[in-house]
């Protein structure tokens, strides 16, 4: 499963945009990313980017809080403990699938 600040009713969407063959659940006041760490506010310059690139996060959340989440892999055992996590700022810079398989197959042997 993935999480998104998106809104509920913009998921979708973004399932179908995407072909997406996971569950994408809203984290839309970003409670979600807080907890695991993961988030970040824009700063005035990045807002102005983004709206100049047709990004609303405030329309695409329905919050006014721009924020979003670091891109990041959390892999849990059936007990809800994470037992693999993968956290990089930069948004280019992402894990192997393999790796992430090891690990979940490696989580789901405890």
């Amino acid at each position: 499963m993935a999480l998104t600040p998106d809104r509920p009713e913009e998921l979708p969407k973004t399932v179908e945009k995407n072909e997406l063959g996971y569950r994408l659940l809203s984290d839309a006041t970003m409670a979600a990313s807080r907890a695991f760490g993961i988030a970040f506010t824009l700063d005035e310059k990045t807002k102005e980017r983004y709206k100049g690139f047709g990004l609303d996060l405030e329309k695409a959340s329905g919050q006014s809080h721009w924020q979003l989440p670091v891109p990041s892999v959390f892999v849990l055992d059936a007990e809800g403990v994470i037992q693999f996590h993968y956290v990089n700022p930069d948004y280019k810079v992402r894990i192997e699938p393999s790796v992430i398989l090891a690990a979940a197959r490696a989580a789901a042997e405890k």
